[in-house]
């Protein structure tokens, strides 16, 4: 199918709200449709921190929080997150996805976010022997908030940026200096770990197996601390969330795609920020699909009257048809349960973005959602066909169609039809 977004359904993906709107509504006339402007939540929680920097210091404890950034690869920005005068546990709650699910609303999260001020220095992705000096990478690892200042060059002023899909984040500020206050509490098996000569896959694994949290280990590759002392680097955030998710799903699969298959259809549900998601794990042999309805008005879509619908596959060998990291982040959360029943599957995820979602905060939601849907009991189906057609009557896009075309087993792409058009040439 080659890589032309348009042949995977993804023509219309990525058109952000203009800003030539933003300007005509100046954030209280909601023209884009929004139930909130995303762009005045976090400026607002932006001139809260600005007021609470008297001078060029920033104490503070890191959650931990901290990000690789890609630009100008390989010197790199490393941002250190530091909530200005909160310390202690106070602090954990600026930056924690599983505390924060079920319990934070969006507008929470994004005022905790936009709260945080991000302390940048630069580093070589290859040498970054001063942030090791500073004990920076094991604070970002830390069991407990470690407590942080930062002398800065000067912070930026809050500003209303047209950019409404990106995630919220509070001030940058430029650092001359950073200095860990405290020693960190870092994870036994995290010590043990980084002093053995393992490959950053085996790593990660073995952490995982540990117990320790995914984004504890998401962090600890970002910040050089896995892999072959040889061979570590610092690994940007967005790459290393991906990778993380990547390798300890086809760790697992080695297993699950061998395992009995389960033995009914169940269909499992949950729903959080303005989300919905339904997984139906059916008999059969190892496959996962994935299927995303945007809905007009929502933050990447607002130029048509219909739905966007967004898919992705794969089917025994755990390949993709594109990389995408809201689709590794839910095939991680089926794979954990799939994996702890010793039990494989025919698996469809769908995801139902509406309104309500109206700021993006990350892949993380997408994960802990769908680990919260498999955690309750499902409702058994008698057939694929049956549990389609009752995600077809709960989805709240009107002109989106689930239903089986014939008597043959077809991916999901054939249960999704949109007045008859080929799901495969987009909406």
């Amino acid at each position: 199918m080659g890589d032309n977004p348009a042949a995977f359904g993804l023509g219309k993906v990525g058109r952000e709200i203009s800003s030539s709107l933003c300007v005509r509504c100046k954030g209280y006339k909601l023209l884009c449709g929004l139930p909130k402007c995303p762009l005045i939540v976090r400026f607002r929680s932006q001139m809260k921190v600005y007021f609470r920097i008297s001078n060029r210091e920033i104490s503070g404890s890191t959650p931990p929080s901290g990000v690789v950034g890609e630009s100008d690869y390989p010197r790199v920005p490393v941002f250190v997150g530091i909530p200005p005068n909160i310390s202690g546990d106070e602090a954990s709650i600026y930056d924690s996805p599983e505390k924060w699910w079920g319990v934070k609303s969006l507008e929470d999260i994004i005022e905790l976010r936009s709260s945080v001020v991000a302390t940048l220095v630069r580093a070589d992705v290859r040498r970054y022997d001063r942030l090791l000096s500073l004990e920076i990478p094991f604070a970002m690892v830390s069991t407990k908030p470690v407590d942080i200042e930062a002398i800065i060059k000067r912070a930026s002023i809050p500003t209303n940026p047209f950019h409404p899909v990106i995630i919220p984040h509070g001030l940058l500020a430029i650092a001359e200096d950073i200095r860990i206050g405290e020693n960190p509490r870092v994870p036994r098996e995290v010590e043990k770990i980084h002093g053995d000569e393992l490959r950053a896959s085996e790593a990660i694994w073995m952490l995982y197996s540990s117990g320790a949290s995914i984004y504890t280990i998401q962090r600890a590759l970002s910040f050089g601390l896995l892999g072959r002392p040889r061979s570590r680097r610092l690994v940007p955030t967005r790459w290393a969330i991906t990778a993380v998710d990547s390798i300890i799903s086809l760790r697992m699969l080695r297993r699950v795609r061998t395992s009995e298959t389960v033995d009914r259809v169940e269909l499992y549900r949950a729903s959080y920020l303005g989300n919905r998601f339904w997984v139906i794990l059916s008999p059969g042999t190892y496959s996962f699909e994935w299927i995303e309805i945007w809905h007009p008005s929502t933050i990447f879509h607002r130029t048509s009257e219909k739905p966007i619908v967004i898919r992705n596959r794969e089917g025994y060998s755990g390949e993709a048809l594109f990389m995408d990291g809201g689709y590794q982040a839910a095939r991680l959360a089926v794979l954990e349960h799939l994996y702890r029943r010793g039990r494989r599957a025919s698996i469809m995820v769908v995801r139902e973005i509406t309104p309500e979602y109206y700021a993006s905060v990350g892949n993380w939601h997408i994960r802990e959602t769908v680990r919260r849907a498999l955690n309750s009991n499902p409702e058994d189906m008698d057939s694929l066909a049956k549990a389609l057609k009752v995600v077809n009557e709960e989805l709240l896009a009107s002109n989106i169609a689930i239903g089986k075309r014939d008597s043959r087993q077809k991916t999901l792409d054939s249960f999704f039809i949109d007045n008859n058009k080929d799901p495969r040439k987009g909406i």
